[in-house]
């Protein structure tokens, strides 16, 4: 499910998810390498026409491997262990996107939030095709709502 049909049928997470991600401006993708193992990198991920995009170094390993193998994961940046805005995770698959309006999409988001962007043709841009989400909070309040297309969103308390 693209970006913008992940918004509507589930906007308890895609909200949170993408407040998170303009706020931390970094996320952490899993990848699979060639030999099956998980790779784990930072990138940074924009909205655009409505899709979830991820910007990548040309050649770079992890864009290599999304080439080969499309299966991902894509986690909200957590750095303390209580993690007071939680966890969003969001699994699907990454599609090569080469429409060059949507790269220009990107390109002009990017610099909008950063002030530079890629220079054509010298960068990998995915969007993401959402299978499954969750969000996890922790401490007094912690809940879990997990998301995918056939059951919808369910919720439960974490303690």
């Amino acid at each position: 499910m693209r970006w913008r049909e992940f918004v509507v049928a589930c906007p308890e997470i895609a909200e949170v998810a993408e407040a998170r991600f303009r706020g931390d401006e970094l996320v952490f993708l899993g990848t699979i390498r060639p030999d099956g193992t998980a790779r784990v990198s930072p990138c940074e991920v924009d909205v655009a026409d409505g899709e979830l995009l991820m910007g990548m170094m040309w050649r770079s390993h992890k864009a290599l491997d999304l080439l080969r193998d499309p299966r991902i994961t894509v986690h909200s940046a957590t750095a303390d262990r209580m993690n007071p805005g939680g966890d969003v995770k969001l699994r699907g698959r990454a599609i090569d996107v080469s429409d060059p309006a949507l790269r220009r999409a990107y390109r002009e988001a990017i610099r909008e939030r950063i002030g530079w962007a890629p220079d054509e043709p010298e960068f990998h841009l995915f969007s993401l095709d959402v299978a499954s989400a969750a969000y996890l909070r922790f401490g007094d309040d912690g809940v879990a709502k997990v998301w995918d297309p056939v059951r919808g969103v369910r919720e439960r308390p974490l303690h």
